[in-house]
């Protein structure tokens, strides 16, 4: 690990998502080209995808899924923010996903301030997004929290301070979080390169390299 990716993984105790739901409810979910999970199923629309999770959580007797770090996945093709003729295909995932109901707590990982949330509406974009700075050993980094409720961007305002665990939001559901079965998009980022409310969470090929330095994986913070 390099000395950031050693910061992270110094941090203890740290949720995302309602801490009613301990970590030994978790199970991890594989949804890549190469899932043997998604073979021979056809999920097309966000009502396909959240009963298939639902049942996958029953079989697992489990309350949460999670995976999709650096993930290739389909899941991307019906929309033309990753897909079109202009740009190379986006369909490697960025960030950690964290699949459960609608509604859930969303947790501020460490402390911080509100650097900046905006409604990325497109289809199959973030929806209601949350951007955190936070302040490490000097080392100012942020987290990214995607496919939340309209609600919880509602009241809130830029360098509103959250402690750890705080909680900053609520999960969305199909009708406003760009039409996934619900789950939180996780994504810590090194350099925002400008942008506000918003940052690439999931790359082509070609620009794998770059994002795997700026967004090293979120398990190292949660320890899953």
């Amino acid at each position: 690990m390099n000395s950031f990716e050693e910061l992270l993984f110094s941090q203890e105790d740290c949720y995302v998502i309602d801490k009613k739901l301990p970590y030994k409810q978790y199970v991890p979910l594989d949804l890549s080209v190469h899932s043997k999970t998604l073979l021979n199923r056809k999920l097309v629309t966000s009502l396909d995808y959240e009963a298939f999770l639902e049942d996958y959580l029953n079989q697992k007797e489990a309350r949460v899924a999670y995976g999709g770090y650096l993930e290739k996945r389909n899941l991307y093709q019906r929309s033309t923010i990753f897909n079109n003729t202009k740009t190379e295909e986006r369909n490697i995932h960025i960030g950690l996903d964290l699949w459960v109901k609608a509604g859930t707590p969303v947790l501020a990982a460490l402390d911080g301030v509100i650097h900046s949330f905006q409604n990325n509406a497109a289809l199959g974009d973030y929806g209601p997004t949350i951007i955190l700075k936070h302040t490490l050993n000097n080392c100012e980094f942020y987290t990214l929290y995607g496919h939340l409720s309209l609600e919880s961007i509602a009241l809130l305002k830029i360098n509103q301070s959250f402690k750890k665990g705080d909680e900053i939001a609520q999960l969305g559901d199909a009708n406003v979080n760009g039409d996934y079965a619900p789950h939180l998009h996780f994504q810590i980022i090194k350099d925002l390169e400008g942008f506000y409310g918003d940052y690439p969470g999931v790359c082509s090929e070609k620009e794998l390299n770059k994002y795997k330095n700026n967004c090293p994986n979120p398990a190292l913070l949660l320890k899953i």
